[in-house]
C-alpha cells in the first residue's frame, strides 16, 4: 500500500525526472516516470546487485563525485541509513545546483522483515522531515506532502493490500496520520559548494552527528 503513495508521489513530480537521474536499488522508477533522462545511475551498498552502477554507503560516499545528477530518486531508504545527516549531505552534494531529491519516508510501517531487528532506525513525522532537509538544502528549498490516513494505516498495518481498499479510502490525505512523506528539496541553483568529507556534510548539515 505505501508504494501507491510512493507513485503518486513521482507521478505529481515526473516534470524533475529528467537529464542524469540516479536512482538506489534498480532503475524501475527513472524509467517509470522520467522523461527525456539521458543517463541513469544506480546507487547500492552491495556489490552484489548487478543493476548497481555506483557501489557506495551513501552516508559515506566520498569517493562518488559530485554535482553530477539533476534528479536523485530515493524511496524508502533513508530509515536503513543511521547517519541519516550525513547520508542527506551526501545526496545534496550529489546533486548538480538546481537538481531535485524526490524522496519518500515512512511515518506508518512495520519493520521490513528483511532487515530483521537490527537495520531499521527511523520513522519521519513532517517537522523531522522538513528540519533535517532544510539543514542541508536550505529554507525554501524543500516542498512536503503527507500521504495516507487513519483508514489506510490501519489496513497497511495489518498487511491489506492496496486493491482492498477503495480510492476514497486511499486517497484522502490526514496530515495528523500520514503512512508515506514524500520531500522534493532542491540544490540551490546557486550553489557551488560541495563537500569533500563526510566530517565536512555533517558541519554542513548542523554539526557533528551521533552515532
Amino acid at each position: 500500500m505505501d508504494r501507491y503513495y510512493i507513485e503518486r508521489f513521482l507521478s505529481a513530480h515526473r516534470a524533475v525526472i529528467r537529464g542524469r537521474v540516479l536512482e538506489v536499488k534498480d532503475s524501475a522508477y527513472t524509467r517509470r516516470f522520467g522523461a527525456g533522462v539521458v543517463e541513469s545511475e544506480v546507487l547500492d551498498i552491495e556489490p552484489s546487485n548487478p543493476s548497481a552502477t555506483i557501489v557506495a554507503d551513501l552516508s559515506a560516499a566520498d569517493s562518488v563525485p559530485g554535482s553530477r545528477f539533476d534528479c536523485f530518486i530515493l524511496t524508502q531508504t533513508l530509515q536503513f541509513i543511521y547517519d541519516v545527516r550525513a547520508a542527506l549531505g551526501h545526496a545534496h552534494r550529489l546533486l548538480a545546483p538546481g537538481g531535485v531529491l524526490l524522496a519518500t519516508v515512512p511515518v506508518v510501517s512495520r519493520l521490513a522483515p528483511s532487515n530483521g531487528l537490527t537495520g531499521e532506525f527511523w520513522r519521519f513525522p513532517p517537522a523531522a522531515c522538513r528540519r533535517l532537509f532544510e539543514e542541508v538544502f536550505g529554507a525554501g528549498q524543500v516542498t512536503l506532502q503527507s500521504y495516507g490516513n487513519v483508514t489506510s494505516a490501519i489496513a497497511f498495518l495489518a498487511g491489506a493490500a492496496r486493491e482492498e481498499l477503495r480510492s476514497d479510502q486511499l486517497d484522502p490525505c490526514d496530515e495528523y496520520f500520514p503512512v508515506v512523506i514524500g520531500i522534493a528539496a532542491t540544490r540551490r541553483a546557486t550553489d557551488g559548494a560541495e563537500p569533500s568529507s563526510s566530517a565536512q556534510v555533517r558541519e554542513a548539515s548542523g554539526g557533528a552527528v551521533s552515532r
